[in-house]
Order: C-alpha cells, then structure tokens, then sequence
C-alpha cells in the first residue's frame, strides 16, 4: 500500500504540474492549448540535447528547457493568439489555431530529433529501500523538484504584483483592464509562463521515462482530464486534478498489473460519470 501511495504521489506531483500551465492559460485567455503536450515533449528534448548529448550540468538543462518554452510560448501568444482573439470574435477559432500549433510542433520535433525514444543519464543513482517501499532516488529528486516548483508557482501567484495582476485577469478581464491592469502584457506572461511550466516536467520527466515525437498528444489529453477533474481554469483544482489522476494511475496498475490499457478505459469512463454529476468539476465554475 505505501507503494501505491508513494508512486501516485510522484505521479501527481508530475501531472499537477503540468496542469497548472494549460489551467493558466485557460484562466487569463479563455484558450485550450492543445499544444501544451507538444510542449512538453520539447522541453524533454531541450533538456536531452544540453544534458544526454552536450553533457552540460542537468540544472542548466532544465534551465534551458524552462526559458526556451518560455520564449516560445510569448511567441506563439504574441503573433498568433493575440492576432486571432483581436480580429474573431468566435472561440472556435482559438481552438482551431491550438490544435494547428499542435500539429505543426508535432511535425516540427518529428523532423528535428526523429520518432526514436530518446533518454539521459540518470540524476542520480541508488535506490531507497525500505520495509514496504523501493523508491529510486532520481524519482525522489525529481518528485521533490516538481513540488517545490509548485509551491513557488503559488507563492509567486499570490504575493507578486504580476502574480496578483493575473488573478485579477483571471477574474475579470474587463474590470482589470479598467483598474489599469496592461492585459495584452499579462497575457503574454502567462502564456510564456504556462509554457515554461511544461518545459520545467518534460525537462524532469525525460530524466525518468525518456522523451519520444509521439507523447504529445496523450500528454494533452492528461493535462485536459487533471483540469476537468478539478476544474478549468483554476490553479487549486488543476493542482488536486493533478494528484488524484496520478493516485487513480498508481491503483490502478497496481491492481491490473499487465493490463495497463484497461486502467484508462476504467479512468475515463469514472470521468464521464463524474463529470455527469459534476460538469464544471471539483473547483470549477460555469463556463462563460
């Protein structure tokens, strides 16, 4: 039993963090990025490139990954998203450019690093062993990362004039723009920032499981599930989405053991049962 908690508490810390950077983006600018998978696979790749090729030390690798995703993300908000939401008034079409930076940055990787699983040298070495539990210490390292990272995203949020300049945003647009709040400048933070947050886990996941061109788009589909579960657009529902999707993955393989593709089957159909009983989800609130 320690086990199972042990590895969903892992898991969680990973997928918390990956949630938080698509819940922000939602929150400041009503978009789905379907591209936050994709992302994160490039953050892997940065960190494999400088850490498993170039041997640089792996804290300026994750480093790397965090302000490349970072310069992209601005980017991709700045000359893309900005343009659309000014010129089209229908929300669809934020959707069909997600899903258009989705598949151009699938290609993009698929050309750049090719579809072969790619991985590093661990962290560190040895293994923790206890009565009821084996936990490898890269896993601990990794684990305690995420959550630090966490913790600064949320002292950052709420005690930092940017931070409280995008709950704010969050909030209401429209009144913070008339109490002097610069939008269009806080959009772009918390794009850049979102993605940033999927450069920091695929910088650390690659790490632990590996990097290949073809995990972005189930990566997407986790990241939306941890925010339906908690509830779109807000930063406490995607951190509980986060640790009960990685608790609900934990029992599961633990309980199916080789039957992996059955736990998903049963995670998403207790999903849609739940999201019947609870659409806005744990935190959430009507949409629009």
């Amino acid at each position: 039993m320690e086990q199972v908690v042990a590895n969903g508490l892992y898991l969680g810390a990973q997928y918390a963090l990956i949630a938080l950077g698509l819940t922000l983006i939602f929150a400041l600018m009503n978009v789905l990025n379907f591209a936050h998978g994709q992302m994160y696979v490039l953050g892997g790749f940065v960190t494999y490139e400088l850490y498993g090729q170039m041997h640089l030390p792996f804290v300026v690798a994750l480093a790397a990954s965090a302000v490349t995703l970072a310069v992209l993300g601005g980017l991709i908000e700045r000359f893309l998203f900005r343009t659309v939401i000014r010129r089209s008034k229908r929300e669809e079409s934020t959707m069909l450019l997600a899903a258009g930076v989705a598949y151009f940055l699938d290609a993009l990787i698929l050309l750049l690093f090719g579809e072969k699983q790619r991985g590093v040298p661990k962290i560190v070495s040895g293994v923790w062993v206890s009565d009821n539990l084996i936990m490898p210490y890269d896993r601990i390292l990794v684990g305690f990362l995420a959550v630090l990272f966490i913790a600064a995203f949320i002292l950052m949020m709420r005690y930092t004039k940017p931070g409280r300049a995008m709950r704010a945003l969050a909030q209401d647009r429209v009144a913070a723009q008339l109490m002097g709040v610069p939008v269009e400048f806080y959009s772009l933070v918390g794009f850049a920032l979102g993605a940033l947050l999927a450069g920091l886990v695929g910088g650390l996941l690659v790490a632990i499981t590996g990097v290949n061109a073809g995990i972005g788009g189930p990566i997407s589909i986790k990241a939306f599930m941890m925010v339906m579960i908690g509830g779109a657009g807000v930063i406490s529902g995607a951190i509980a989405g986060g640790f009960i999707l990685g608790m609900l993955e934990s029992v599961g393989l633990s309980v199916l053991h080789s039957y992996g593709d059955v736990t998903y089957l049963v995670i998403f159909a207790a999903l849609m049962a739940f999201l019947s009983v609870r659409p806005n989800g744990l935190m959430g609130k009507p949409w629009g």
